[in-house]
């Protein structure tokens, strides 16, 4: 038996640090939404536990225990099984990769052993972004270090583009930053109006931020490019960097008007990584 799951990426549209706990952890308000593109992973019963790497983001991704999808096998204290990723979104990237892979291999193996999830506790303990994933594809609400989720109300039909300038933007640099910075104690997210339309939607979006994309810009300068690249594209409603960066996001109402700006990216900057999206 064989199970083949998508672990979705994750892209936060909008990300307010609203403080500091005294463990140093930050404490976060943020939308998270998922994309329909995404690391793919197969997963079969076997004797021991194991895990091998393909796709073309398969460099530099570790294979032994440090592994998040590893970890996630060994919370859930199962069997064995031999786990293959295929790892289709760039590492380092601010779209929840790792913690996407980790949730969707949580969610395989419990159907694989029958098996019933780890606890809140325990999932937090993968990673800040592991519980959201976990929750895919629904949209939430994302507060504390991780660990408060809320359903959002129903969002309008959107499209994304999604551009990475291949730089890893290491996360805990991208907050050190931030602590050195202008401060930490900010206000959360403004209340979003239950279903809004997509004009609505899109200028909700504009009054809020992500406190994390100016330290990531001291961090790696490129992402300030990729922000203009996104921008000027026909048809964006919106440019941002998600999560702790690098990947930038764009807002479309049209699925055609992003696939169009995400060619146009991709010829004009064939280093980069721009893949079009639906929100899911």
């Amino acid at each position: 038996m064989a199970i083949e799951v998508i672990a979705p990426a994750k892209v936060n549209l909008a990300l307010h640090v609203t403080g500091r706990r005294p463990d140093g952890y930050h404490l976060l308000d943020s939308l998270v939404v998922f994309a329909d593109l995404g690391d793919r992973l197969r997963i079969e019963a076997a004797q021991t536990l194991s895990l091998a790497v393909t796709g073309p983001f398969a460099a530099g991704v570790p294979t032994d225990g440090t592994n998040l999808v590893l970890k996630a096998a060994v919370l859930m204290a199962g069997k064995g099984a031999r786990i293959t990723l295929d790892k289709q979104l760039p590492h380092g990237g601010g779209i929840g990769g790792g913690s996407s892979d980790a949730a969707a291999t949580l969610r395989a193996l419990s159907r694989l052993w029958d098996a019933p999830l780890p606890g809140a506790t325990a999932v937090l303990s993968l990673g800040a972004d592991v519980p959201v994933c976990l929750m895919a594809p629904a949209p939430q609400r994302m507060r504390g270090i991780g660990e408060d989720l809320t359903p959002v109300p129903a969002l309008p039909a959107a499209y994304l583009v999604l551009v990475n300038p291949g730089v890893p933007v290491p996360t805990r640099e991208v907050f050190a930053r931030l602590a050195a910075g202008a401060g930490t104690d900010n206000h959360g997210l403004s209340p979003l109006t239950e279903a809004p339309d997509f004009d609505a939607f899109a200028d909700w979006l504009h009054a809020q931020r992500n406190d994390l994309e100016a330290p990531a810009i001291a961090t790696a300068p490129v992402i300030t490019k990729v922000l203009a690249a996104v921008r000027k594209t026909e048809g964006c409603a919106l440019a941002r960097m998600s999560g702790s960066g690098s990947t930038v996001f764009g807002l479309f109402r049209d699925g055609d008007a992003a696939a169009k700006a995400a060619a146009r990216i991709g010829a004009e900057a064939p280093g980069w990584w721009a893949r079009a999206a639906r929100i899911l």
